[in-house]
C-alpha cells in the first residue's frame, strides 16, 4: 500500500473491518511513504481479547531513516509560512471532523474505552488541538524595545523552530495527545518523528493519512510504530533529535530525560500522578459528587489526572461515602459500543496490575466497599479486560495503594481533621500532577489551592481545561509546561537581535 493511492476514509473503514480472521497491518510513515517490515506485532482489542490488527516492529534503522527524513525536510519546512502551515493543519483537522463517527469508533476498539466517550471527548479534542495551534501561530508576537540611551537602537525577538522533534505519546488518550504534540511542533516550524504507544497506534496511523492528504510535504511528519526499547531509545538517543516530549509513566520517563540530558536535548515530560481530592465540610455535596465520581472512573481511570486519593473531613465523611457509592453504582461497565459508562482496561498486562492493587488493598488493612471484581459481560466482550468501578476505606497514607500510582478504577477515601493536616498529606507522595479541592469557603479554596505542590489545581470542578493554560507536573510528574503559549515557546528559540540605529 502506498500513501499515493489511498484516501483517509478508505483506510479507515478498512482498518474498521479488520478482525482476528482478516487482520490489517499498520506501517511506518516516513517521507511520506507507508512502508512495511518483515516483523510485525499484534495489537488486541481490549473489550473482546482478541487480535484486531498487527502492525509493524521496527528497530534502529527505521528510526534512523526516519530522523534523516525529518532532518531534511527541516532545511525547507523551517523557511515556510505560518500562513501555510496553519492551512495545513486546518485541512488536516477537517478532514478528521468528517470522519468524526469512525475515528470514534476506531479509538474506542483500540483502546477500551467507550464509544460515547471517544466520540464526545478524544476525536474532538483532537480536531480542537490541530485548529488551536493553526490559528494561534497566525496571530503570535514577540517583544521589541527601542533604545534612547547610551547607543540609539532597537532590540527584538524572534522565534526559530528547534530542528527535528520526536514526539511519544502514551496509551490512555492516543490521539488526543499526540496530536497535542504534532500540531505545535509543526504549526512553528519543526519537523516530526512521533512514535505512538505499540498498544494503541491505530488513530495515529489515521492521523498520518489525514496529514498526507492535506498536502503535507515528505518528511515534515514521520511515524515508526514499535516498542520503546527497540525504537523510541533509538529515537532519543540519535544526534540528530533536537527535542523529545514525551508523555507516559514516571519510570519512562526518568530514563529518557537520562538519556536526553547527556546529548543537551530540550525535554518535556508528562509523566505519572496520584492525584488528591479534597472535600471540605462546606462543599456543596449533591454538586460536587458527581464531578467527583467522574474524576475518579472516567475512561476507567485511565487519565494520568484522574483522583486515586480522595480525601474528606471526617465531620462529613459518613454521609459523603454513603452519597458518593450511590452515585459509583450508576457507573456501568460492559461492551463500550452498547452505551455502558466504563470499557476495557487497555491490556491483560495493565488488567492485572490493577486487579493486583485491589488485592494489595486488603493484604495493608483496606476494606472494599464498592467493587473490586472484575466482570465478564455476555457475548463479543466475554473475553475483554473489564474491572467494576471500586472504592477503598481504611488504608494509611504509607500504604502502596495510597502511595503508588495504579490507573484504573480505584480510588481511596480517607478522612481528615484540619486544613493544615490535609495539604501535608495530600503533598505526602513523589507526585504533583493535579489536584481537585471542593468548598465553599472562597478562602479556603485559594489558601489550600496555594499550598498544593502540582501543577494544576481545580476547585469545584474538575478537568475544566482551557488549552491557553499551562500544563505539566511537579516532582516526579514530569518537567516542562505544554499548551498554548508553553507550547509555543517549547518547540522554538528565541533569538534577540539587536541593531544600532544611527
Amino acid at each position: 500500500m502506498t500513501s499515493q493511492q489511498t484516501s483517509t476514509s478508505t483506510v479507515l473503514k478498512r482498518l474498521l473491518e479488520s478482525s482476528a480472521q482478516f487482520p490489517v497491518k499498520l506501517h511506518n510513515f516516513i517521507d511520506n511513504e507507508f512502508e512495511n517490515t518483515k516483523e510485525k506485532m499484534e495489537s488486541i482489542n481490549p473489550a473482546t481479547g482478541e487480535l484486531f490488527f498487527y502492525l509493524n516492529r521496527s528497530g534502529k534503522n527505521e528510526a534512523d531513516r526516519a530522523v534523516q527524513a525529518a532532518k531534511r525536510a527541516f532545511e525547507s519546512w523551517s523557511e515556510t509560512s505560518p500562513q501555510y502551515r496553519s492551512s495545513i493543519l486546518l485541512k488536516a483537522a477537517q478532514i478528521i471532523e468528517d470522519n468524526l463517527d469512525d475515528m470514534a469508533l476506531l479509538e474506542s476498539r483500540d483502546q477500551g474505552k467507550p464509544l460515547w466517550l471517544a466520540k464526545a471527548v478524544d476525536i474532538p479534542r483532537c480536531i480542537h488541538n490541530l485548529r488551536y495551534f493553526a490559528n494561534s501561530i497566525l496571530h503570535h508576537t514577540d517583544p521589541s524595545i527601542l533604545h534612547h540611551s547610551p547607543t540609539p537602537g532597537l532590540s527584538y525577538v524572534v522565534r526559530d523552530p528547534v530542528g527535528v522533534a520526536v514526539l511519544i505519546s502514551p496509551w490512555n488518550l492516543p490521539i488526543y495527545l499526540l496530536s497535542f504534540k504534532i500540531a505545535p511542533a509543526i504549526a512553528t516550524g519543526n519537523t516530526v518523528v512521533c512514535k505512538p504507544s505499540e498498544l494503541t497506534s491505530a488513530t495515529a496511523y489515521i492521523l498520518m493519512h489525514a496529514l498526507f492528504e492535506a498536502g503535507l510535504p515528505k518528511g515534515v511528519v514521520n511515524m515508526v510504530l514499535g516498542t520503546g526499547a527497540e525504537v523510541g531509545e533509538h529515537l532519543v538517543t540519535n544526534p540528530d533529535v533536537a527535542l523529545v516530549s514525551f508523555t507516559g509513566s514516571t519510570v519512562i520517563g526518568k530514563k529518557i530525560a537520562s538519556l536526553a540530558a547527556p546529548l543537551n536535548k530540550k525535554t518535556s515530560l508528562e509523566m505519572g500522578g496520584k492525584n488528591a481530592c479534597i472535600v471540605c465540610p462546606s462543599a456543596d455535596l449533591p454538586k460536587a459528587i458527581p464531578d467527583i465520581v467522574r474524576s475518579c472512573f472516567i475512561n476507567q481511570g485511565e487519565v494520568c489526572l484522574c483522583t486515586s486519593r480522595l480525601f474528606v473531613h471526617q465531620s462529613i465523611f459518613d454521609q459523603f461515602l454513603s452519597q458518593f457509592l450511590e452515585e459509583a453504582k450508576q457507573y456501568s461497565v460492559g461492551d463500550p459500543e452498547s452505551g455502558a459508562k466504563l470499557g476495557a482496561v487497555n491490556s491483560k498486562v495493565h488488567f492485572d496490575k490493577v486487579m493486583s492493587y485491589i488485592k494489595i488493598a486488603s493484604e495493608e488493612g483496606g476494606k472494599v466497599v464498592l467493587g473490586g471484581e472484575s466482570v465478564q459481560p455476555e457475548g463479543r466482550c466475554n473475553g475483554g479486560y473489564f474491572i467494576q468501578p471500586t472504592v477503598i476505606v481504611g488504608l494509611s497514607d504509607d500504604s502502596r495503594c495510597m502511595r503508588e500510582e495504579i490507573f484504573g478504577p480505584v480510588v481511596c477515601i480517607v478522612p481528615f481533621q484540619s486544613n493544615e493536616e490535609v495539604i501535608k498529606r495530600a503533598n505526602g507522595t513523589p507526585y504533583g500532577l493535579s489536584a481537585t479541592v471542593f468548598s465553599q469557603n472562597v478562602n479556603e479554596i485559594h489558601s489550600i489551592a496555594r499550598s498544593l505542590r502540582v501543577g494544576t489545581v481545580w476547585c469545584n470542578t474538575w478537568m475544566l481545561r482551557d488549552l491557553n493554560m499551562p500544563f505539566g507536573g511537579t516532582k516526579d510528574s514530569g518537567m516542562g509546561r505544554e499548551g498554548g503559549e508553553d507550547s509555543l515557546h517549547f518547540f522554538t528559540e528565541q533569538k534577540t537581535i539587536c541593531l544600532r540605529i544611527n
